[in-house]
């Protein structure tokens, strides 16, 4: 994926994240989880993009037979 469109997708979710922060009344705890969501989601999408998550796909949690 190019560079240009990791900035174009990183700049077009901040101003959405920014305009819902702004323009859409909702309570202060509401606001931050959204943030803490949205920012989560955004990491592991460019952890996913750059290939980071890949080599997680090959551990297991729990027993395997």
């Amino acid at each position: 994926m190019p560079i240009v469109t990791l900035v174009i997708v990183l700049i077009v979710v901040g101003v959405l994240l920014w305009l819902v922060n702004t323009y859409i009344p909702m309570d202060g705890k509401i606001k931050s989880i959204l943030n803490a969501v949205v920012v989560i989601a955004v990491v592991i999408w460019l952890l996913s993009v750059f290939g980071l998550l890949d080599g997680l796909t090959n551990y297991h949690i729990g027993k395997t037979t």
